[in-house]
């Protein structure tokens, strides 16, 4: 009885001791799948960068999300964190915006984080689909500088 007592004592110790991994904090990303490598790298900048909010990059569990799911209602409704992926080619600013209006009319997310290729520069596509999203829609679209 008194070895049985004395084991469970160590392995509670032993627990105690161990570090509980964090959760995972979901965010949403309304784009295409081959954007999460570039996210994560995004992150780990940010977070090299002094934004204290990002925390540890790999503690975040991206999920991607087309603007076009059936599904969409019911993860704005579920999910705080949300994210747009912007791309660089020529269709990105009407893609974004329509994407914008989509979470919108689903009651979607009031404040999202942009997401891009570090490549795109803030003055211009961003800077304009920043603006249209606070005065057509009046969604806060965040825009970090890389």
């Amino acid at each position: 009885m008194d070895q049985a007592a004395g084991l469970r004592a160590r392995v509670a110790a032993e627990m105690r001791s161990c570090p509980s991994p964090a959760p995972a904090t979901p965010l949403m990303v309304v784009g295409p799948e081959r954007c999460v490598n570039t996210v994560r790298e995004l992150l780990a900048h940010w977070q090299a960068s002094g934004y204290r909010w990002v925390g540890d990059p790999d503690s975040w569990r991206l999920a991607v999300v087309s603007p076009e799911s059936p599904y969409l209602t019911s993860l704005i409704a579920e999910q705080s964190r949300w994210a747009l992926w912007v791309d660089r080619d020529a269709e990105a600013f009407r893609r974004g915006l329509a994407t914008l209006t989509r979470l919108h009319r689903h009651g979607g997310p009031r404040r999202l984080l942009a997401v891009h290729h570090p490549d795109l520069p803030r003055r211009g596509l961003l800077d304009n689909l920043r603006q249209a999203a606070t005065s057509r829609l009046g969604i806060d679209l965040l825009v970090l500088a890389r």
